[in-house]
């Protein structure tokens, strides 16, 4: 099946684009960063997701909208990833400190192979080579976006190495239920009952603590606009929902919008989940249908292992090694209600 040019880029590599649906969703892929660019649900006039209408959005203006994060997605603090007593040290691509999503050049930030489609599914391949980024091993991922009935984009992802290192892929839409300026008025409900408190640079302490009585306590639902001492809290913090993987998806998050009852459900194979309320935002391009992306335009629900893990032993670890297979599945599952 054909699949549509989307753009090309400064070296003259062509970014496709692939639409699938199913049921009550269809939703749209591109090659640069495995990213869902648009996602429709019938009878809802405008995108769940934030995204862009040509690639120099993505290219040049884009925080992370829709890609996999990768190959070891969230911070690493000072970049440093030690492998059996081997310092690997990593670029440091925000703010010189710390190295977040995979480096200046990560997965999220290249072209991918496209692999396979049909109408509700599209597998798309990369290739991580030795000392990319600062990383050991070469390593092979793939991520397959499959639309099942009524509404659920299933994400699988897999990778394999020739060589120990760090692999920690993350879906990174943002999300807009009903096309508002922001989401502060979404309704939200985490199934965690831990967070992982970290310092100034957003790096974890390494301590797992209760969200009972603080501000991250979310196992209720209630709005994403939250006052504390006169100011509006700010979210950017991983949950703990388990201390390792689960063999199969678990719910980790829902979100919902009062204005239109539409809803969004995150089910996934793995312990964290990082919630991005979109605070620091600002994106000076027009998004898809010329739509304006200030702050809190949309947020994120990136289902991970936790920031940091490779530098705390208590945390489950992204280490993967030859031999081994990396795998994850998670649900993001629409509704009405």
């Amino acid at each position: 099946m054909a699949s549509p040019r989307f753009g090309s880029l400064s070296d003259g590599t062509e970014v496709e684009e692939v639409a699938i649906a199913g049921g009550d969703l269809s939703v749209k892929v591109i090659t640069f960063g495995a990213v869902i660019r648009d996602a429709r649900l019938a009878g809802i006039g405008h995108p769940l997701v934030l995204g862009f209408d040509n690639l120099d959005g993505y290219v040049n203006h884009s925080p992370h909208f829709g890609a996999v994060a990768g190959r070891c997605a969230n911070r690493i603090g000072g970049g440093r990833l030690v492998i059996d007593g081997r310092l690997n040290q990593l670029s440091l691509n925000e703010k010189g400190r710390t190295h977040l999503h995979g480096g200046f050049k990560g997965f999220g930030k290249r072209v991918w192979r496209l692999v396979a489609h049909d109408e509700r599914s599209v597998t798309l391949a990369i290739r991580g080579t030795d000392g990319d980024e600062g990383y050991p091993g070469n390593v092979e991922a793939t991520v397959t976006y499959t639309i099942e009935a009524p509404a659920t984009i299933r994400m699988v992802a897999e990778a394999t190495t020739d060589a120990a290192t760090a692999v920690n892929l993350a879906q990174h839409s943002y999300f807009n239920l009903d096309d508002s300026p922001d989401i502060l008025d979404h309704e939200v409900e985490i199934f965690a009952g831990a967070y992982t408190p970290a310092d100034a640079d957003s790096i974890p302490t390494g301590e797992i603590r209760s969200v009972a009585g603080t501000d991250y306590d979310f196992r209720e639902a209630r709005s994403i606009r939250h006052m504390k001492d006169g100011k509006r809290f700010t979210y950017d913090i991983n949950f703990a929902a388990s201390e390792a993987k689960s063999p199969t998806p678990r719910r980790l998050a829902r979100l919902r919008s009062p204005k239109n009852g539409v809803s969004l459900e995150v089910a996934s194979t793995e312990p964290g989940v990082q919630f991005y309320d979109g605070s620091w935002m600002h994106v000076s391009v027009p998004g898809l249908g010329g739509r304006v992306h200030g702050a809190c335009a949309g947020c994120c629900f990136e289902p991970q292992y936790f920031p940091d893990a490779v530098n705390h032993p208590n945390f489950a670890s992204p280490i993967l090694r030859p031999g081994e297979t990396y795998r994850q599945t998670t649900l993001f599952s629409f509704g009405r209600g």
